[in-house]
């Protein structure tokens, strides 16, 4: 299948085709750097302790506007 074909199908058959495809991906087949790992985990207790500060998606969007 080519990316080209996907626009025969409608938003829900794609969504279905997305979860199908994801659902494929093994998670023993992942492997992260221990870097990576030692990062997530950080971030995890950051969240968990927390001291993690949320932005609202319009929030993102205005900081972003104002840097470009």
């Amino acid at each position: 299948m080519k990316i080209k074909d996907l626009n025969k199908f409608s938003n829900a058959e794609k969504i279905a085709l997305a979860e199908q495809l994801w659902d494929s991906v093994s998670k023993k087949d992942i492997t992260l750097s221990e870097e990576i790992e030692k990062e997530l985990d950080e971030r995890i207790l950051l969240v968990e302790e927390g001291k993690t500060e949320y932005y609202t998606w319009q929030e993102v969007k205005n900081k972003i506007d104002k840097i470009r």
